[in-house]
């Protein structure tokens, strides 16, 4: 494997629906998902002949999606909000009769005493009391049970060096690389991972941010934070800088993650693979297991100036990282802890629901080609009358993996220590070596292998949970539950646990959408026909229910070469005649990707995250070559020559007030 930094020009000119499938680096023969699909809609008579006249039979017709091109939601839609017009250009836009405004920027402060942004001066200690960059999971917890009071929480997923560092790039015959990282660029960029927790106010219908509130926090790649439940202490996870096996510096890469039952604050670490370079001897003993999560990837410069991130200086350090972590809003002083029985592998998110009898289940998506969907059920049971007996629920529970069935049964499998072939004869000396190797032993239990499982929302009206799975296009053969080859636009599996019960070992499973086009039958899309020209979408990401018990999708990949038009947000109906039928409530400039998405409790504001706008333009007309720092591709949100392109975060709220219907 080749160590260094892969180069910018490969970096910043693929493209982003391929860079996004990631390596894929499942080594089993387990049937995928698409393999059980496809056996599925064949016993059910879905499918005939080739894989071009089974889209076609699973979806409607293109003249059925031309005559309704313009009709509304059909009749039973729980959503009345005027449909956005999809495309693509610098500027975002939201449904008529709503506002989006922009509520936090890269750069803004956090604190009263933190200093002003000023892109052309940045330094470490200013991006620690500023607001972080690329913002992906968004997550509101109120406070006194007001609902115009409350804290915001977001994470920090990574950084793009070319978009926010000026004089780095240089362009040649179109196209672009960067100088080799310095110092103290590595230091601003650590400083801008990890997770912003910030008071809001709404005065006058409008939320600001409180810049002196007492909880407000940033959490940055340096910020101590403690190794807890079964692996905290063992062996593999010791270092030179921590003989106990206890404390880590930094959590890296937080995609999306939660907001407890109890009001804490869940970020969770993905693709930690890429922070660390270095090489280790073929026959050594983390060998394996590093190559099973892609480490090192390389793609980050941190190991020249920080040991720790190259593995042949410190050997244990990626197994610190690639776990969910759990943060104390409460108080600002508490150290952040990764709760290790939830497994190590690449966490897309990790939202919870309060079950039947108390106990809380938490479903987790390992975002990567052919990966698994799994959930985790605390041993313990939520105390809503005493938040203190529930700090410590995540560090017991069992942890299980999904594998669906062509039938449309699935089983939930327990990752247990000494069960089946979870033992020491395959290298599982304790419960603390399965965490650790967590996709190895899902491996081995014949898991079901996913389209990219993103987001996992469970709907606790309903029973049900709806898994994001965004797209494979290196999937040769199809399953039941990932039907189509070279899926390039991903779908939506539905989730019905066993009774209605989150804590079930079984349940069943559907399709709720296959994505894209479905004016193109061989895409094989399958919306409702009352979907329009304007509410198809492509590469599920982030979801969410309101509370109303009704799905938002917000989506990643989607841009003018894939798609012809950018992220967004769309209302997806679950129930009814209506069921499938999708709108597009808000979409994002040029270049960025939609997160969040997070209704408020009372539905008059929808929170979403817009993270590295800027980040394309090539194929947009506007713009026609690569984006970068001194030639942006759009200059949102402010929209000033003095200014780069900044993710931020959005509050959409209804002109007037009420609820987003």
């Amino acid at each position: 494997m080749n160590n260094s930094r892969k180069s910018q020009t490969e970096i910043f000119r693929t493209s982003r629906l391929e860079e996004a499938d990631g390596p894929g680096l499942n080594p089993t023969a387990n049937r995928t998902m698409g393999d059980i699909i496809a056996a599925r809609f064949s016993r059910r008579g879905f499918l005939q002949g080739s894989m071009a006249s089974a889209a076609i039979a699973a979806t409607v017709s293109p003249m059925a999606i031309m005559a309704a091109s313009e009709a509304r939601a059909a009749t039973g839609s729980v959503f009345s909000f005027p449909e956005v017009e999809a495309g693509v250009d610098a500027d975002h836009h939201v449904a008529e009769g709503y506002d989006a405004d922009i509520l936090l920027r890269w750069g803004d402060k956090v604190f009263d005493d933190a200093p002003e942004f000023d892109p052309t001066n940045q330094s470490e200690a200013a991006q620690e009391r500023q607001f972080g960059y690329n913002n992906d999971f968004v997550g509101f917890i109120p406070l006194d049970g007001s609902a115009d009071r409350g804290l915001l929480v977001v994470n920090h997923e990574y950084t793009n060096e070319h978009l926010m560092f000026p004089g780095i790039v240089t362009v040649t015959d179109g196209e672009i690389t960067v100088t080799d990282a310095t110092a103290e660029r590595v230091a601003i960029e650590m400083a801008a991972h990890g997770g912003t927790i910030i008071e809001l106010r709404r005065e006058g219908g409008k939320w600001q941010p409180v810049l002196d509130g007492a909880l407000n926090r940033r959490i940055t790649a340096k910020t101590e934070m403690q190794l807890s439940g079964p692996v905290a202490g063992h062996d593999r996870v010791k270092t030179a800088a921590d003989p106990e096996g206890r404390k880590v510096f930094g959590t890296i890469n937080n995609c999306a993650g939660g907001v407890t039952p109890w009001g804490t604050y869940i970020l969770a670490e993905e693709n930690i693979h890429g922070y660390f370079m270095g090489e280790l001897p073929a026959d050594h003993p983390e060998a394996g297991n590093y190559e099973r999560l892609g480490l090192p990837g390389g793609e980050y410069q941190w190991g020249r100036f920080e040991d720790r991130f190259d593995i042949s200086k410190e050997t244990n350090e990626p197994n610190r990282f690639g776990w969910v972590v759990e943060v104390d809003v409460m108080d600002p002083n508490s150290i952040p802890k990764k709760r290790t029985a939830l497994g190590r592998f690449k966490h897309e998110g990790a939202e919870s629901v309060v079950a039947k009898d108390g106990r809380v289940v938490f479903y987790l998506g390992d975002d990567e080609r052919f990966d698994y969907v799994y959930k985790f059920v605390t041993a313990g049971r939520y105390n809503p009358d005493d938040r203190a007996a529930n700090m410590d629920l995540l560090d017991e529970g069992t942890l299980y993996v999904a594998r669906f069935d062509e039938d449309g049964s699935m089983v939930w499998l327990p990752l247990i220590h000494g069960e089946g072939p979870l033992t020491a004869d395959n290298g599982f000396a304790s419960q603390a070596d399965i965490l650790i190797e967590t996709r190895r032993a899902a491996d081995l239990l014949g898991a079901t292998p996913m389209d990219r499982p993103e987001d996992i929302q469970p709907n606790p009206k309903t029973g049900r949970a709806y898994v994001m799975l965004t797209n494979n296009t290196k999937r040769e053969e199809a399953n039941a539950a990932n039907p189509r080859v070279d899926n390039a636009f991903g779908h939506i599996v539905e989730i019905l646990e066993a009774d209605g019960d989150f804590t079930a070992t079984s349940g069943q499973w559907e399709i709720l959408l296959q994505c894209g086009d479905p004016s193109v039958a061989e895409v094989g899309a399958t919306f409702s026909t009352e979907t329009t020209k304007n509410g198809w979408f492509g590469m599920p990401d982030n979801a969410a229910i309101d509370a109303d018990g009704r799905l938002w999708v917000s989506t990643d990949g989607n841009n003018n070469k894939a798609t012809g038009r950018t992220d967004g947000l769309w209302a997806v109906d679950t129930e009814g005649d209506a069921r499938g039928t999708s709108r597009l409530f808000y979409r994002v400039p040029v270049g960025g990707e939609l997160c969040g998405p997070c209704p408020t409790e009372d539905m008059t504001t929808m929170f979403v995250a817009i993270q590295h706008p800027g980040d394309g333009g090539d194929d947009w007309e506007g713009h026609g070559r690569p984006s970068y720092y001194e030639d942006l591709s759009t200059r949102w949100p402010d929209f000033n020559d003095a200014m780069p392109v900044r993710p931020a975060v959005v509050a959409i709220t209804k002109q007037g007030g009420g609820r987003i219907s």
